[in-house]
């Protein structure tokens, strides 16, 4: 089997080498030409040198998958590829779009005959060695032609894939595991930030976060994680306390209170991560003010 990597990132070009390892053959092409080369060196991939160099290379029916970031560099390489493209070819979004996106695109592609996929890839820079969870949606005839590709991506050819339903589904349903991935981080790190304020008590919190790892009903490859930095450095004093956030947190969010479908936990870990990023700060002024206002409270003043 033979398809087009458009993108190749830290995921894209994770992605290119474990297919490769595979046997499978892969078109690359990345902004960065010297990226796509290099990877076509190490690899064996073939170099496109443009989105359109790319499809021509690929003999009909096409499988094009794209590892972009999500919103307008996506969408501008659909409309992009789109024009190029015949009657049966596969486009995969493997972007963390929104899949209320990824379902309006599905429709202008079916449009011209052309199959849409989006696809929900987790595993990070671990997915190389480990395997990807993929998470697709789309039509029965592109999810069994792209298979082959799930297998090789996944852990395993029977394990960690799902055909989740119809265009949209697989960014929805990776939507809600970004917003679970969200509850558990801050489950954690409260947890962590609670025993390590016990001075008293000096808890090692590496060592708790190791034994928690055997037999614990909280393990999870999040606390491996934890437990392998905790090992290193507990008290993190040379990082910025900033949480970046990917959108779709708030997605999730939103959509819990779109269906009246109560999720308090993943609503306030985002809400958390604002926070970090210095958002709540005005309030937190206005907060001190009125308390010094109403009980005639100290406040604090910066500097």
């Amino acid at each position: 089997m033979k398809l087009g990597i458009v993108g190749l990132g830290r995921m894209g070009g994770n992605m290119a080498r474990r297919l490769r390892r595979a046997d499978i053959e892969v078109i690359g092409h990345n902004r960065t030409l010297a990226t796509t080369r290099e990877l076509a060196d190490e690899t064996g991939l073939e170099v496109a040198e443009s989105i359109v160099d790319l499809i021509a290379q690929l003999e009909s029916p096409r499988v094009v998958w794209l590892m972009l970031p999500a919103g307008k560099i996506t969408e501008d390489a659909i409309e992009q590829a789109l024009p190029l493209l015949d009657k049966d070819d596969i486009l995969i979004d493997g972007a963390n779009s929104w899949f209320k996106d990824s379902m309006r695109r599905a429709e202008k592609v079916q449009t011209q005959g052309v199959h849409y996929v989006d696809a929900g890839v987790s595993g990070g820079v671990w997915g190389l060695e480990n395997g990807y969870a993929l998470m697709v949606g789309g039509d029965d005839y592109a999810v069994q032609r792209i298979t082959p590709l799930l297998k090789a991506l996944a852990p395993a050819p029977d394990k960690g894939w799902l055909h989740c339903g119809p265009a949209g589904s697989g960014h929805y349903v990776k939507m809600v595991h970004n917003g679970i991935e969200y509850g558990m981080m801050q489950a954690y790190a409260e947890g962590f930030s609670l025993m390590k304020s016990r001075d008293d008590f000096a808890i090692d919190l590496g060592a708790v976060a190791e034994m928690w790892r055997h037999g614990s009903v909280v393990r999870s490859w999040l606390l491996d994680l934890s437990a392998d930095f905790l090992a290193e450095d507990q008290e993190l004093d040379d990082l910025e306390p900033f949480v970046a956030d990917s959108g779709e947190g708030r997605w999730t969010a939103i959509e819990a209170v779109e269906q009246g479908v109560p999720a308090p936990v993943m609503s306030l870990a985002t809400m958390m991560r604002f926070s970090s990023q210095g958002k709540g700060d005005y309030g937190n002024k206005m907060l001190a003010m009125m308390r010094k206002g109403f009980g005639g409270h100290a406040i604090k003043k910066e500097g």
